[in-house]
Order: C-alpha cells, then sequence, then structure tokens
C-alpha cells in the first residue's frame, strides 16, 4: 500500500489555484550518457531513448570528467526533452569541467495513468460533514494527461474567491480503471485573503 505524500497548499482568495502533481513508480530507470554541453542550459545526451517527461525530476552520477554534476542525492528538473535529450534550465555548466565520458540519468518510472480519475474534497476539519470545495475528473478539478504523466488541481478564480476559511484540509484519491482507490496526498490549505476584490 502507498503512503499518502504529505503535501501543504496555499490559495489566494480571488485567484485561480492550479497545481500539478506528478506520481513516480518505485522502480528506478538508468540511461546511458553519451554527452553533456558546457552550456547555459547545460543539455544531456542519452545513448539510447531516455523516456523522460518533462518537467521530471532526474538524478546524474558516475560521469567522468564533467564531474561537478555527479550527485548522490540532488534531482534535477528536466525543463525539455527530445527522445534522446534532456535539457535541465535550472544549471550552467559553463564553468564545469569538460565532459569525458559514462555516466547515467537515474528516475523514478511514472505510473501509468491511463484509465485514472481523481477526486478531492476540501473540508473545515477531517470529521466536518459539509463539503467546501470538491474536485473531481467530471467537473474539471482533477485534470489527468496520461503523455505528460501529470495531474492538475484546478479551483477557478469565481470558487476561491468564496471561501472564507483560515485553513482547511484536503485529500486527493486517484481511482483506477479496474476501481481501486489510492489515496494520493493530503495536507493542509492555507487561505491568503484578497485586498483587490
Amino acid at each position: 500500500m502507498t503512503t499518502p505524500a504529505k503535501i501543504n497548499f496555499k490559495v489566494y482568495q480571488g485567484s485561480t489555484f492550479s497545481e500539478v502533481l506528478r506520481w513516480e513508480s518505485p522502480t528506478k530507470t538508468y540511461k546511458n550518457i553519451s554527452a553533456i554541453t558546457q552550456a547555459a542550459p547545460m543539455v544531456i545526451s542519452t545513448t539510447t531513448a531516455h523516456g523522460v517527461p518533462p518537467n521530471w525530476r532526474v538524478k546524474v552520477t558516475n560521469v567522468l570528467g564533467m564531474t561537478d554534476i555527479n550527485s548522490t542525492d540532488n534531482y534535477q528538473i528536466v525543463t525539455e526533452v527530445t527522445s534522446t535529450t534532456l535539457t535541465i534550465n535550472s544549471i550552467n555548466s559553463l564553468s564545469y569541467k569538460t565532459y569525458v565520458s559514462g555516466g547515467v540519468i537515474e528516475y523514478n518510472q511514472p505510473i501509468d495513468l491511463a484509465g485514472y480519475t481523481g477526486r478531492m474534497q476540501i473540508r473545515s476539519d477531517i470529521d466536518s460533514s459539509t463539503v467546501i470545495s470538491e474536485l473531481t475528473t467530471a467537473n474539471g478539478g482533477v485534470l489527468i494527461d496520461n503523455t505528460l504523466k501529470t495531474i492538475t488541481l484546478n479551483i477557478p478564480a469565481t470558487t476561491t474567491a468564496g471561501f472564507t476559511f483560515t485553513t482547511a484540509v484536503y485529500d486527493l484519491e486517484l481511482v483506477s480503471a479496474g476501481s481501486q482507490v489510492t489515496q494520493f496526498c493530503g495536507g493542509v490549505i492555507t487561505l491568503y485573503k484578497e485586498v483587490t476584490r
């Protein structure tokens, strides 16, 4: 059984709330590196198709030469991809040593989201019988994209404008095509009141 992630959100009253989530499996994938540019941003080339979706996190290890990029625990977000390249916009490698050889990119495989739907409720507290807001795949509050491997939560500005709580609680459940329910995440939502209204 998967332990739900604890994720706390901030909602700004009268503003659109949009949050993109990603579901990683525990299975690691390793792809051999063939080149790394000394550039801003840095681009990594792989020997075969890597399968990393855009905005997924990866770790680089065992590179020879450009050892500045090696990491035991730091992940970087991939901002652009082709089938065999990954661009990491947050890294300026101009001053790094020249890439010599070797190395792998390591990442957790995305969960296949085909057939999944989502549902989320916001309540003042866990024991409250009143639902402040409900997001579902059917009402457009939970958007699931199996190509990009994303789960996007959306609350329109017209809805957040009516929120009056200071803090509330929520959880997000994902339901597979076979009706298996997974509590994906939950936590506290803090509302920041708007001045311009």
